[in-house]
């Protein structure tokens, strides 16, 4: 069936077409008679306003774009949770779209969403090249999570993830472990100053830094883990690259016999609601994905609304969450 349109409410209210579009504007030149006719015929007839079609005419827009990096990471559901709150909270909705972590098809997204004419959009750990962030940014505001910009355009939010790293490698240190093997983010966003972070803090402590290039997904984590045993290469200790990845590490060591953490320690980062699930008890560094969310929604609406035309960039401290998945070489952690 074809979709109603502000006519057919209309002819069913057994009124005007601009009187419709009034009632559907909130405008308080209606009639208490009048609005209830149309909102009871635009009921009946299952009529919803068609948003990009409003945004075109007036335009405004109360859309906001959202680009994630992967669908299966309960980092991203979690920070789009929080901006869905905060968008809501003030006369906005999301769209969202991803790109699977592939700048071609993360391109193509963004431009399915600038299709729409979005009053703006969030970017969560895109690996899109810098001009693509850009263009975008000249016909949107743009914020990015997990990822830096220097654009005076374009809004941050970011943790410090060099300092997140180098919570994990001193948590395991005053462990007592001294073979800790950092599984990093390969080229994925935020892997470098994680990495950073984890070298300076093996060489703080007189220690070598292992980095193993890995990814932020639970396969890579195994892959990059059945790659140190295949090499004879048992570390007492791993820094995974996030939650997801050190899941996928904890699954080989166990397909291999070794246990967590008696005779590996694995840390994580994100601290996302995987981490915390009784059986996996993950140690972990925390993001606080809430404020994430908010903040990077609140820097859309206030460039959305003019009220500032400076780019921010939020730098947020992260926190070690200590659960069950580390303890000291050799030893069984405390339940």
């Amino acid at each position: 069936m074809a979709r109603p349109t502000m006519e057919d409410v209309a002819a069913r209210a057994g009124v005007s077409r601009a009187l419709v579009s009034l009632v559907m504007n909130g405008s308080p030149k209606v009639s208490r008679e009048r609005r209830e006719a149309v909102e009871r015929a635009a009921a009946e007839l299952a009529y919803s306003p068609h948003v990009m079609a409003r945004a075109l005419a007036s335009r405004t827009s109360t859309v906001l774009g959202v680009l994630v990096s992967d669908l299966r990471n309960a980092f991203f559901a979690e920070v789009v949770e929080a901006m869905d709150a905060a968008a809501r909270a003030a006369g906005f909705q999301l769209i969202i779209n991803t790109g699977g972590r592939s700048p071609a098809r993360e391109r193509d997204a963004v431009l399915g969403m600038l299709a729409f004419r979005p009053a703006g959009v969030a970017m969560l750990s895109p690996v899109l090249p810098g001009r693509d962030i850009g263009a975008a940014a000249a016909q949107c505001p743009v914020v990015l999570v997990s990822r830096g910009s220097r654009s005076s355009t374009v809004d941050t939010v970011n943790d410090d993830g060099e300092a997140g790293t180098r919570l994990a490698v001193r948590h395991l240190v005053s462990l007592g472990h001294r073979h800790i093997v950092h599984l990093d983010g390969g080229t994925g966003s935020q892997a470098a100053p994680r990495r950073r972070g984890y070298v300076a803090a093996m060489r703080a402590h007189g220690l070598d830094p292992a980095v193993v290039r890995s990814e932020y997904t639970d396969v890579a984590g195994a892959r990059s883990v059945a790659g140190l045993l295949a090499d004879a290469t048992t570390p007492t200790a791993l820094v995974a690259a996030n939650d997801f990845n050190a899941v996928g590490a904890i699954s080989a060591l166990e397909d291999a016999g070794l246990r967590v953490p008696r005779d590996v320690s694995v840390v994580g980062y994100d601290n996302t609601s995987l981490a915390a699930l009784r059986h996996i008890s993950l140690t972990t560094v925390d993001q606080p994905r809430s404020e994430i969310g908010r903040l990077a929604t609140e820097a859309l609406l206030q460039r959305v609304r003019g009220e500032r035309t400076e780019p921010v960039h939020h730098l947020l401290h992260p926190e070690l969450v200590v659960r069950a998945t580390t303890a000291p070489p050799g030893a069984r952690a405390e339940t």
